[in-house]
């Protein structure tokens, strides 16, 4: 588990592969936004300076209002997979640790790595007191599944009172707001919350995320991080989009859902869940359908551990519902 992991995105190796210029493919292997937000004017300043506190007090506060996170004021960090890497240095040495998955593979890794004892889990059930930390990203990649608040507030409390840590990785959480558990961890000191902001903004590149926890576990990641860990240009951008009116991105990333839902069907392909950015594909040929789609210059998402897998990021567009349609249509299982 130690081997670096194989995530959506890799356009230039599909291209290589299978011809074509990158530009030209239709790129559905991850879950970000088609739509990049519009990019506010960015002081001179912040490109000139060091990132001074009133930038980074500007993004924190537009965090905690956009992400309703009360009394905790949200820690900006260098894209949410940097605190992935560091959350076994909370622990003191090596631990039992619960992955509520299949997930996002990076936790597992990081942990592994770190010399903890993993334990992947289907359910909340199968959680012991052996665990001193537990990963539950929700809603959960790939196949979107959901817990409730009030479920998860329920386990952080039981842990508490044994010291140990629940992680609730909310990237996928824009678009289901009333899915997050950010307004409650002010009163649960064990819990840390991850938040994306690249995602749902559709600027990966950006490479920005933010930590909701107690001021303690904020600066542990603020101290292993170092100064300045995000740039200037990041944290004005955050400050402004934050703030901004989110809604009609909201909707169209949902309209833009539901008509990849409705291509998928209408394809004869069985969705088995999903979020509003992307959708997941149970399929007896999967490997296969891969291949064919990027035979036509179409990149999707598979997976090792679930071979009849795939993952469908949303299209732009009306054009890209016709071209994927087409090329899925033109498979032969």
């Amino acid at each position: 588990m130690n081997a670096p992991i194989v995530h959506g995105g890799g356009i230039t190796a599909a291209a290589a592969l299978y011809g074509g210029k990158p530009e030209d493919w239709l790129d559905l292997s991850t879950g970000i936004s088609p739509f990049p937000a519009d990019l506010p004017d960015i002081p001179t300043r912040a490109w000139h300076r060091l990132p001074d506190d009133h930038l980074v007090s500007a993004a924190r506060q537009a965090a905690r209002g956009y992400y309703r996170s009360g009394e905790s004021l949200p820690l900006p960090v260098p894209g949410t997979q940097s605190v992935i890497q560091l959350l076994p240095r909370l622990l003191g040495g090596p631990r039992r640790i619960a992955i509520l998955g299949p997930t996002y593979g990076e936790y597992e890794r990081a942990f592994r790595v770190a010399g903890c004892h993993v334990d992947m889990l289907e359910g909340i059930e199968g959680i012991t007191d052996d665990h001193a930390l537990v990963v539950i990203v929700n809603p959960n990649n790939p196949d979107g599944r959901i817990y409730a608040p009030d479920s998860l507030i329920g386990l952080s409390q039981r842990m508490a009172a044994r010291g140990a840590l629940l992680v609730v990785d909310e990237a996928f959480g824009d678009t289901v707001p009333v899915a997050s558990v950010a307004a409650d961890v002010a009163g649960q000191a064990n819990l840390i919350v991850l938040r994306s902001f690249g995602k749902f903004f559709g600027l990966a590149g950006l490479r920005l995320g933010f930590v909701i926890a107690v001021r303690p576990i904020l600066d542990q990641f603020e101290s292993l991080l170092g100064p300045w860990a995000v740039s200037g240009p990041a944290l004005s951008i955050a400050a402004s989009l934050l703030n901004s009116d989110t809604e009609r991105m909201r909707l169209a990333i949902t309209e833009r859902s539901d008509a990849l839902r409705g291509v998928l069907e209408r394809c004869g392909l069985s969705v088995r869940g999903g979020t509003a950015l992307f959708s997941l594909v149970d399929h007896h040929a999967a490997d296969a359908l891969h291949a064919h789609l990027c035979v036509h210059h179409i990149l999707v998402r598979k997976f090792d551990y679930a071979p009849r897998w795939l993952r469908f990021g949303v299209t732009a567009d009306m054009e890209g519902d016709r071209r994927l349609a087409d090329a899925l249509l033109s498979f032969d299982a």
